[in-house]
């Protein structure tokens, strides 16, 4: 990783590789297990990898698993772009109900880090967008859950106007009425 960077919410980083390029192409480290637990500073283990691909303007999220199967998500773009979001559900935190935004490219090959406590989304900003993540925990179904992503009171600007919405992700929870686990 040839550069880390801290958000205003503590717990999220973003790793950008040291990309390698000549006549043939490029070449980068997507991930370090050593480095990886250095920069979080505690022993991380990823379970699941996911990857999912996103036309243009879908919006996934705010997702999250509840305890005991809450997840960390290590994502990443492979193709395509994404602005991914991270808002914090960690009821003892100063940024409680405040989310970090970050864009993520096939170009920029930034890697965000979210741990548990954290509810998830991503909108695909180009088509065919490869969305690619690991997680520290399975998937469980009767530990999901998911926030309202135009909640008001969460105020996220998704830079697009119409999102294409799953059925599952319009009955999103609103976070005032939400009493978070975490």
């Amino acid at each position: 990783m040839e550069k880390v960077t801290t958000h205003k919410i503590e717990g999220l980083l973003s790793f950008c590789p040291k990309t390698f390029e000549d006549n043939r192409g490029n070449f980068f480290e997507a991930f370090n297990q050593d480095l990886f637990n250095e920069f979080v500073g505690r022993n991380v283990s990823f379970v699941q990898d996911n990857q999912s691909v996103s036309k243009k303007n879908v919006l996934r999220g705010l997702h999250f698993q509840c305890p005991p199967h809450a997840q960390g998500k290590l994502v990443r773009v492979i193709a395509g772009k994404a602005l991914d979001v991270a808002v914090d559900l960690r009821k003892k935190s100063s940024t409680y109900g405040q989310y970090v935004a970050v864009e993520l490219t096939a170009e920029n090959n930034i890697v965000f880090w979210i741990p548990e406590g954290f509810a998830h989304g991503f909108v695909a900003l180009e088509e065919q967008t490869i969305f690619s993540y690991k997680c520290t925990n399975y998937y469980n179904k009767t530990s999901e859950d998911c926030l309202m992503w135009n909640d008001t009171d969460l105020n996220i600007d998704w830079k697009i106007k119409q999102p294409i919405i799953s059925d599952k992700d319009k009955e999103g929870k609103a976070f005032l009425n939400y009493h978070s686990p975490f």
